[in-house]
């Protein structure tokens, strides 16, 4: 073959390989970050559960559980995660399997979750975005370096600063698992699981390949490479059993917007089951469903907290937001069928945020809790 016609041969094959790049990518055939790959994943995203009798209480939110599970969380720490909701995102995978869940707006009207696991585990979890500021401010109250997972985060200078924050309180490369610095498969890129969505919405983890990853590459279980527990200064809410189905109220239905411009797409309503004594999510008017169990998203305490909210002003596109949940306010607590007004505190980031009715804490029916933080002045129908 001449000199010449090796040229043109490679030329051609170069601009046939460009196009077929091009096609994979246009596609999402190929991640836009180098991680993508469909993961192999044996479970089916419901959480695993021992069934032995229900002697154990869960330190995040009194739920009873068996000696086998409270052995699995003795062995970890508490793990937050960034799952977005976005309309794009519905129905997320795990929500129902977070001990506690925090809601806010992260920008334009969009709400995000703060899930915090501990005591239960999920194959399957997402999807995973951004860290926020006050999300990492509310995860502080849950001991020493609880895990923190997310996606990339906001980073413009300023007091929104969520990725500066976390290097100045010493979370970066020890407890943060920003998925930036983690590899696959501990996250993995999904585009079958929630088709026909954009790669910003593909993003998910477990817990379980979570609590793993901190353990063999930062030295976190339940105590640090020291040997410090996690729980040595965490602040324990306090928990009551069920009461009695006649002493169970009736307020039935809860609803509220955070932005009204959106509040058809980012309203709530939580609706009262007398019998089984929890609240039934509706997102956007429709149930509020986990993609891993098909089934609606039930919590037995609901609580609305009241945070002053204001813009960060650090020029992003969208505008970052600040909460002030850090100090006290307002804020109401449904749970057994009843609606209490109570205050809140948080004196410290470090502290557990406490809540209170006439200055004694309110006891929290034992089981998952869903606190929602709506700007001071919004309202709540009930």
């Amino acid at each position: 073959m001449s000199k010449k016609s090796t040229i043109i041969i490679s030329i051609i094959i170069f601009i046939l390989s460009g196009f077929l790049t091009y096609y994979l990518v246009s596609q999402n055939k190929v991640g836009l970050l180098s991680n993508y790959s469909k993961p192999q994943v044996a479970q089916k995203g419901v959480g695993i559960i021992d069934g032995g009798p229900k002697t154990e209480i869960c330190p995040l939110n009194g739920k009873l559980y068996s000696k086998g599970q409270k052995n699995k969380w003795e062995k970890r720490r508490p793990l937050g995660i960034a799952i977005e909701n976005h309309t794009d995102a519905r129905p997320q995978s795990g929500l129902q399997n977070a001990d506690v869940i925090y809601e806010a707006v992260a920008e334009g009207g969009i709400t995000r979750f703060l899930a915090i696991y501990l005591c239960e585990d999920t194959a399957i979890v997402g999807p995973v975005r951004s860290a926020r500021i006050y999300f990492l401010k509310l995860l502080q109250g849950y001991g020493a370096f609880p895990l923190y997972a997310h996606v990339g985060g906001a980073n413009t200078p300023g007091p929104a600063d969520a990725l500066g924050e976390i290097v100045d309180i010493g979370w970066n490369l020890y407890n943060d698992l920003n998925q930036f610095a983690v590899p696959f498969p501990t996250f993995y890129r999904d585009y079958e699981r929630l088709p026909n969505r954009v790669t910003e919405h593909t993003m998910y983890s477990g817990t379980d390949k979570l609590w793993s990853f901190a353990a063999k590459n930062r030295d976190l279980t339940d105590v640090d490479e020291d040997g410090n527990k996690w729980n040595e200064e965490f602040t324990q809410r306090k928990f009551k059993k069920d009461p009695k189905a006649s002493d169970r109220g009736s307020v039935d239905t809860i609803t509220f917007g955070f932005w009204d411009q959106f509040s058809k797409n980012y309203s709530v309503t939580w609706k009262y089951n007398k019998e089984s004594n929890n609240y039934k999510r509706e997102n956007g008017g429709s149930p509020h469903t986990d993609l891993n169990t098909k089934k609606q998203l039930k919590f037995k305490s609901v609580i609305v907290v009241f945070a002053d909210e204001s813009p960060a002003n650090d020029g992003y596109p969208g505008g970052h937001l600040l909460y002030d949940v850090v100090g006290d306010g307002d804020g109401i607590l449904f749970q057994d069928g009843k609606a209490l007004e109570i205050t809140w505190e948080k004196n410290d980031e470090e502290d557990t945020m406490l809540f209170f009715d006439d200055g004694d804490e309110v006891e929290l029916t034992a089981g998952k809790i869903f606190v929602e933080i709506l700007p001071t002045g919004n309202k709540v129908e009930y």
